[in-house]
């Protein structure tokens, strides 16, 4: 099947003039082999645009669209009732076709027909190249995968977290448009008519905003089960309980953090006694010699031996504040 590419390249060599429709993905509109306007369906058009922005009203664009004809397109209507200025028009197409272009290039597996002399009614305002709108196609490209290189977000729903991963944020105003107008239904594209505002434009906000960590992104598929029992410690025979762990030996050297002779919650103790559950209660035996309150605080037995020990000190929980802080301005 042809590409939107390969057929309009064929029609500017043959100065082509009338309105290529992609089924029900847009049209392009040619006049003289280039392309003087664009629509997808995934775009706002530009009357939605003007309308949006305040500049006209609706009313005032079905009467131009009626009184259009050949002889007097409706652009040049607005223009001369002074609705509009010719500068605002043509850049507003301006940024309407490049816009609709990007997806019309996109859209894949769709059926193309060709209308000769099927004109647009706001009439020729800019033309494009059709090698110039494929260069900005890439560019635009390149500028969503530079954002973010996924196309996760580009179809679902736009959905702000709750709670943001930083103290901090900066935002653009379409950014903040963006994530004030999502409802978590609305799709960039939803947003994009909803806003008034270039799809593209919202649809690479929705990138950089979900690189930034601000939007809810697709849960991964699980991971396939390994082969081993999960949580399986080495020392510990098959079909054992994760913590379960063998008992030290009489004579050999206890695990870190556990005092010798002392019965474990873990396992009996070299005396053979039932291991008694740790908990509220549990007293740290002080070795002989040591006053009572003078021995060093238990520390998790998780817990590397490089780590302070756990209280309750207001200094040390003042520190660990400012550290999560510091931490947090450097995410």
């Amino acid at each position: 099947m042809p590409t939107a590419e390969s057929v309009l390249r064929g029609l500017a060599d043959d100065r082509a003039t009338g309105a290529l429709r992609l089924g029900k993905a847009g049209v392009f509109h040619l006049t003289g082999g280039r392309v003087t306007y664009a629509e997808s369906a995934c775009c706002p058009r530009v009357e939605d645009l003007l309308v949006a922005g305040g500049r006209i009203s609706a009313h005032a664009v079905r009467q131009a669209r009626q009184a259009a004809s050949q002889e007097r397109p409706g652009g040049d209507l607005l223009v001369d009732r002074g609705l509009l200025t010719r500068g605002e028009l043509e850049f507003c197409v301006l940024g309407a076709v490049l816009d609709a272009a990007f997806f019309l290039f996109e859209a894949t597996g769709v059926r193309m027909r060709f209308r000769p002399e099927d004109r647009h009614w706001l009439g020729p305002q800019w033309y494009f190249d059709v090698t110039g709108l494929l260069r900005e196609h890439g560019r635009r490209r390149a500028q969503l995968d530079q954002a973010w290189p996924s196309a996760e977000l580009d179809t679902l729903p736009v959905v702000p977290l709750a709670r943001i991963p930083a103290q901090q944020v900066m935002l653009t105003s379409l950014q903040w448009e963006v994530l004030v107008g999502a409802d978590s239904s609305a799709t960039p594209a939803d947003l994009a008519r909803k806003l008034g505002r270039p799809a593209y434009s919202v649809l690479l906000a929705v990138r950089q905003l979900g690189a930034a960590g601000l939007l809810r992104r697709p849960e991964p598929a699980p991971d396939p089960p390994a082969g081993a029992p999960p949580h399986t410690s080495p020392e510990a025979p098959a079909g054992a309980p994760p913590e379960t762990r063998a008992p030290v030996p009489a004579g050999a050297a206890a695990p870190a953090g556990i005092a010798p002779g002392v019965p474990s919650a873990e396992g009996p103790g070299p005396s053979g006694a039932l291991p008694r559950r740790a908990g509220a209660a549990a007293r740290v035996p002080v070795p002989a010699g040591v006053p009572e309150g003078a021995a060093e605080p238990l520390r998790p037995r998780s817990s590397p031996e490089w780590l302070p020990a756990a209280t309750a000190d207001p200094t040390d929980v003042n520190l660990l504040i400012r550290l999560r802080n510091a931490l947090e301005a450097l995410a």
